[in-house]
């Protein structure tokens, strides 16, 4: 069993930049394709992007593209979220999630190991 962590969530004004950190534990995720999935209140989880488990290929939700870009940290067991240019669309609890069976890099269902989320907040 993968234990996935989000950490570095926050209030940004637009424009702003962050950087979402997902720690994995339990077990490598190297092998793993990562994605990152969010939720905004009174909507369903979406996808935003994911990475395969080499980190050589990487897919984004439109929206986010150029804006966003994930990257791993193999050695740290760790996947990475930059979040540049930050609308106040993009205001949405963020998760990562872990494939470890296979399956759709952007279907939410065939990831199967979740983090808690963190709060990712734009406002001016």
């Amino acid at each position: 069993q993968v234990q996935l962590v989000e950490s570095g969530g926050g209030l940004v004004q637009p424009g702003g930049s962050l950087r979402l950190s997902c720690a994995a534990s339990g077990r490598s995720v190297s092998n793993y394709a990562m994605g990152w999935f969010r939720q905004a209140p009174g909507k369903e989880r979406e996808f935003v992007g994911t990475i395969n488990w080499s980190g050589g290929d990487t897919w984004y939700i439109d929206s986010v593209k150029g804006r966003f870009t994930i990257s791993r940290i193999s050695a740290k067991n760790t996947v990475l979220l930059r979040m540049d240019s930050l609308k106040p669309e993009d205001t949405a609890v963020y998760y990562c999630a872990a494939m470890t069976r296979g399956g759709s890099v952007t279907r939410l269902s065939d990831f199967d190991s979740w983090g808690q989320g963190t709060q990712v907040t734009v406002s001016s």
